[in-house]
């Protein structure tokens, strides 16, 4: 559905919780503890306190608060990286995969 005030193809569910980053990149599979601000249908946002390369590929872990509710695996990449103030970046991922 097309909500003509943002122009977007997908809702966005306002979030903000606690997910683990995962650097699927290097070598070390590095993780990384970030805020998840918001996510629809092909992508989500994370708040970090230093930026991610672009085009690289992440997986977030997004949890569930409830046990009846199996926790999100999210595989994407990093399509932009906004400095909102120092040592806080928002970084869009588009999903590629969900697990």
């Amino acid at each position: 559905m097309i909500n003509f005030d943002d122009k977007r193809n997908f809702y966005r569910m306002m979030l903000n919780t606690e997910v683990v980053v995962t650097i699927i990149d290097d070598e070390s599979n590095s993780q990384i503890k970030a805020t998840c601000r918001d996510l629809s249908a092909t992508g989500v946002a994370i708040e970090i306190d230093h930026p991610i390369a672009m085009s690289t590929h992440v997986k977030v872990r997004l949890n569930s608060a409830s046990e009846q509710i199996q926790s999100l695996d999210i595989l994407g990449k990093v399509v932009r990286i906004d400095e909102e103030c120092d040592s806080l970046y928002l970084i869009g991922i588009a999903i590629e995969e969900l697990d």
